[in-house]
């Protein structure tokens, strides 16, 4: 911080001199930029503010006009206070009309009792300001450095205010136009200080245009914005006026943020990111509990007290493209469903984290009160995302996960919404949205493909009869689930297979045989019939299984 009145009040060849600060008491914080000597009058027109000025007094005016006037000057000109030593021009106590003249102005004076040396106090005082501005400039040098590299790489908000906290020490918060938190670092404080009632604390703080410093709140608040948009505000939570490369530094790194968002303007927004990551941190059990309520809370959306649903929501179809066709599909999807959200009224975090866990759709987290229905929740918004359907691309399968009360169980909801959507993209039923009950044995088998258990099931069922087709270009595979899927109607299996009913008896024959099985047989039934749609989906959701 810059050297002081009061800091140069207390040097030791000040103090020997028996100080008396006879007005400005309350002004004795003000920074000093440098210390003059002077003993001419006219001293004010060859300064620029900020000086402590000393002097002996005997160069200045005889009668108190001149006095005030000389006061007059050094006050409009904005001197840090004048330090006078009595003895040579003023005996033992200063004129009573030049210290009511420096109250009135409120400008620091103050009397020295006995004789100093000058230089004795310029020599520390302008050293400790050269190296006051020479950590300064290494201070912005290294703002410049870091800076730069997050820039370069690309970094995300989160990033980019950490490394503002650690080079203030002090809490940092990003917030966009509506007053909600995107992302922050807490810095001294817990999260349950920096954040209780954010949005509130937030609109009672205004500020110009630009950077300014507000004393009431201590907050120091910089616009964020690019090519003209103000998208935002970076706050730094400050206990006293912060000094100048506090206020770069925040600059520098709001101009970071815009300047990532506008190079990966194809990527999601900054209110993105933020209900992104904290989706993920709740799937991920990455953050604590109330860590992740106070920050949902500063995103608009309060999760304690409140029914929680999961819900994951994909094409049925995904829609072709990838590399920035992907990324424009993937944004058109999130548009769909945020557009839904708002029209059903719903309280929800919306986010990429899907495609994290490997899906490529959007997953949501939707907060009812004690009074909300999930089923109507879900119908409204599987509605809401038909009549979006033109903008998403592509119809979509809603599925959800079970209700849960708590927030330390919305990563089991927001799982089983993952698993019912994986299994539900393969069920032919439609319906407006899906919960685990129905995902039923198709879904079942879906969510056990990579199963090396179930591969060899459907090896150990099938595999004798993939195997003769594949020597005999013959398809009694297909016939066999035919006749299975008609319920062993022979005519009807018959009729589907193109085949005369003889000739549909001496391939079922030879299905027995190469099988070794009794079609008779209920249970062996049971089992081809399941070992058949279990390859089906293993076919569907990924590589062919053995045979």
């Amino acid at each position: 911080m810059p050297m002081t009145v009061r800091d140069v009040l207390e040097l030791p060849a000040l103090q020997q001199a028996g100080p008396r600060v006879l007005a400005g008491r309350d002004r004795l914080d003000a920074p000093v930029r440098w210390v003059h000597v002077a003993e001419i009058p006219e001293i004010a027109d060859l300064l620029r503010g900020g000086e402590l000025v000393l002097t002996t007094g005997i160069g200045l005016p005889p009668d108190d006009d001149g006095l005030r006037r000389w006061i007059d000057g050094l006050a409009a000109v904005g001197v840090a206070g004048v330090v006078v030593e009595l003895g040579r021009r003023f005996g033992g106590t200063l004129p009573a009309g030049l210290v009511e003249h420096a109250r009135s102005r409120n400008l620091p004076l103050i009397a020295l009792r006995r004789e100093m040396r000058f230089v004795a106090v310029t020599e520390v005082v302008h050293s400790v300001i050269v190296e006051e501005q020479t950590a300064d400039l290494l201070a912005k040098d290294e703002i410049h450095r870091i800076f730069t590299e997050l820039s370069v790489e690309g970094a995300e908000p989160r990033q980019v205010l950490r490394e503002v906290t650690r080079l203030s020490r002090r809490p940092a918060v990003l917030e966009n136009l509506a007053h909600q938190v995107l992302a922050y670092e807490t810095g001294p404080l817990t999260a349950e200080e920096l954040l209780d009632r954010w949005e509130t604390r937030s609109r009672a703080v205004e500020v110009p245009s630009g950077t300014g410093y507000e004393p009431r709140s201590g907050w120091l608040v910089t616009s964020v914005e690019a090519r003209g948009n103000r998208w935002g505000r970076l706050v730094l939570l400050c206990d006293q006026e912060p000094p100048a490369r506090t206020r770069v530094l925040l600059e520098r790194a709001a101009s970071t943020i815009a300047l990532n968002q506008l190079v990966a303007r194809d990527s999601s927004s900054v209110e993105r990111q933020a209900r992104s990551s904290l989706l993920l941190s709740i799937v991920n059990h990455s953050a604590p509990t109330r860590d992740v309520a106070l920050r949902a809370r500063g995103l608009g959306v309060v999760l304690e007290q409140r029914l929680l649903l999961g819900v994951v929501v994909r094409r049925r179809r995904p829609a072709p493209g990838t590399g920035a066709d992907g990324n424009a599909n993937r944004r058109a999807l999130l548009d769909a469903v945020e557009t839904a959200v708002r029209e059903c009224g719903l309280a929800a975090l919306a986010g990429d984290v899907d495609e994290a866990a490997g899906g490529t759709g959007v997953t949501l987290l939707v907060a009812l009160d004690e009074t909300g229905s999930d089923e109507a929740a879900l119908g409204s918004l599987s509605a809401a995302l038909t009549r979006a359907g033109h903008r998403a691309g592509a119809d979509v399968v809603v599925a959800a996960g079970s209700v849960v009360r708590t927030l330390d169980l919305a990563r089991r909801s927001l799982v089983e919404a993952a698993q019912v959507a994986d299994a539900t993209v393969h069920t032919a039923e439609p319906r407006p949205f899906y919960r685990l009950h129905d995902v039923r044995l198709r879904g079942l088998l879906y969510l056990l493909r990579d199963d090396v258990r179930l591969q060899t099931f459907v090896e150990r069922e099938l595999g004798p009869l993939l195997s003769y087709d594949q020597r005999h270009g013959t398809n009694h595979v297909a016939l066999l689930e035919t006749y299975l899927v008609e319920g062993r109607n022979k005519r009807r299996a018959a009729d589907a297979m193109s085949l005369s009913r003889s000739a549909l008896y001496q391939r079922l024959e030879l299905i027995e045989r190469v099988l070794g099985v009794d079609l008779d047989s209920s249970e062996r039934r049971l089992s081809l019939h399941v070992a058949l749609t279990a390859r089906d989906v293993m076919r569907a959701g990924g590589p062919e299984p053995p045979g």
